[in-house]
């Protein structure tokens, strides 16, 4: 009873969006060290991760 699991395909979008966005930010931070092209790289998330794998291959 007391687990939950993903019953929606919403949550495991969120679930998604929410990894792309941490990842967009460490690759960021490890890139630049820079805290704005962290934030702004968060908000762009899963663009800025293929981005940079796609550059830096």
């Amino acid at each position: 009873m007391g687990d939950r699991k993903m019953s929606s395909s919403k949550d495991v979008a969120r679930a998604g969006i929410g990894f792309g966005t941490a990842l967009a930010i460490a690759i960021s931070w490890t890139a630049n060290k820079s805290i704005i092209w962290a934030i702004v790289h968060g908000v762009f998330s899963w663009f800025y991760v293929i981005y940079y794998a796609i550059k830096y291959q």
